[in-house]
Order: C-alpha cells, then structure tokens, then sequence
C-alpha cells in the first residue's frame, strides 16, 4: 500500500449560517490550512478530525491502494483528490495526493 499525504488547503467560515442554525459552541476545528498529515495503510493519521477522516476515507484507501483517475479525470494529477470536510458551517478543502505510487 501507497502512503498518502493529506494537507489542509483551506477553510472557509460561514458565519450568516452560524449566526442563524448553530448553537454556540466553544470548541471548533483544530485543523489550520497548511497543517499536513500522512496516512499509512489506508488508516487515519493521529491528530486528523473524525468527522473529516468519514469524508476522505474511501479516496484515501483507493489512493494508498494505488487506484486514481477518479471521476474520469477529474484531478490533473490522477493520484490525488481535493476533498472537504462535512461541517456545513466551517467546511477546510484537503488535498490529498499518494506519495511513493509506483504508476507514476
């Protein structure tokens, strides 16, 4: 199986969302864009939100099963995937891309 690196490209905060449907809450997202993580194993890294790991899982374990071109061409590099988490409030979009693929 293929490593795959996982990095936070962006956060984007809807606060007019927030505002109106969120109960107030005091802890949020740990994530920062830039932060990276690496997945071995198809497995979610240490430090990596449950909620967004649901999200990437199944594109990272085809990712570090060697597997790409998803959506018939979706990604100009076939053996990564741009992916945002599921808090409709404060989604973060992360690029996933497999290191050490033996197809490239």
């Amino acid at each position: 199986m293929k490593q795959v690196r996982i990095t936070a490209m962006r956060q984007t905060v809807y606060r007019d969302l927030m505002a109106r449907y969120e109960n107030p809450i005091e802890h949020t997202c740990d994530i920062r864009v830039g932060q990276t993580f690496i997945s071995t194993q198809g497995q979610r890294p240490p430090g990596l939100c449950e909620s967004a790991w649901e999200s990437m899982r199944p594109f990272v374990e085809a990712l570090a099963r060697g597997e790409g071109n998803f959506y018939d061409g979706w990604m100009r590099d076939p053996y990564s995937a741009m992916i945002s988490c599921n808090d409709g409030f404060r989604p973060v979009s992360f690029y996933l891309e497999a290191i050490e693929t033996d197809n490239r």
